[in-house]
């Protein structure tokens, strides 16, 4: 796609992370950019680091979402690009493990797997279809291209470890969203992507004690470390500009391949 400072884009989770990565890249680029997160602090500063546009939305609430893309659309226009990097989970568990009080076996609450599906697959859903809504009315571009849309899973998709029952399924979800929302789009020329991002030096993850991310970098066959969530804002922009990505599940995770545990 060929972007100037007419584009327009909506970065979710943009207060921090690879949100935050995102929404850095896309403004460099010279779109506008308006960042969607609950974090009203931190989406306020990085809005005015960029030059962009913090909308406070919380993805679990439609109401919340459509006021979000309503007031990014009325300060920026219709947004080509999407990102879609917040989510929400019920935190983890293994499907069956004993209780460490009684001893007694108990099963994963489907109430947390609810909340993790909510917050990781149908709020995905959501934010992409309501942005594609949006960009079909757009004035096509050339091929025929109105906008491209990046969600974002995780290697968990494909290798869930113990205790990501939840969390690993729902990514998977993720994944299965793009190839069938890319077919459903492709006559109004909206793209759809996802990522898959491995073990990235975010603030939740800095958080961990400093060997256990010694281990985790180990783990990474090359480079090993953590990646860099300006890595991850950089592929973002590669997707928005290369209008040859469709329909694609993408691993950035320096071949990392995770164990059961």
């Amino acid at each position: 796609m060929k972007i100037d400072n007419t584009t327009a884009a909506v970065v979710t989770g943009g207060a921090s992370g690879l949100g935050r990565a995102s929404a850095i890249a896309l403004a460099n680029a010279g779109i506008k950019v308006a960042v969607f997160d609950i974090n009203e602090e931190g989406g306020r500063a990085i809005a005015r680091e960029i030059g962009g546009l913090f909308c406070k939305v919380d993805i679990m609430i439609e109401d919340s979402v459509l006021a979000g893309f309503e007031e990014a659309r009325a300060a920026h226009g219709q947004e080509r690009v999407l990102v879609h990097c917040a989510v929400v989970t019920g935190g983890g568990g293994k499907t069956v493990s004993r209780d460490r009080e009684t001893g007694e076996f108990v099963r994963y609450p489907t109430e947390k797997f609810q909340r993790t599906a909510d917050g990781t697959l149908v709020a995905s859903y959501r934010l992409a279809s309501i942005s594609a809504l949006g960009m079909a009315g757009l004035d096509p571009l050339e091929d025929g291209e109105r906008g491209v849309i990046t969600l974002t899973a995780s290697v968990a998709a494909q290798e869930g470890q113990v205790g990501q029952i939840a969390y690993g399924s729902t990514k998977a979800g993720v994944n299965g969203l793009v190839l069938p929302m890319a077919r459903d789009l492709m006559d109004l020329g909206i793209r759809v992507n996802s990522i898959m991002p491995g073990i990235f030096a975010t603030p939740l993850m800095l958080g961990m004690p400093e060997k256990v991310l010694q281990v985790l970098s180990a783990a990474v066959p090359f480079p090993k470390r953590l990646g860099k969530p300006e890595e991850f804002g950089s592929l973002v922009l590669e997707l928005v500009r290369n209008s040859y990505f469709n329909g694609q599940n993408i691993r950035l995770d320096g071949a990392i391949r995770m164990p059961p545990r």
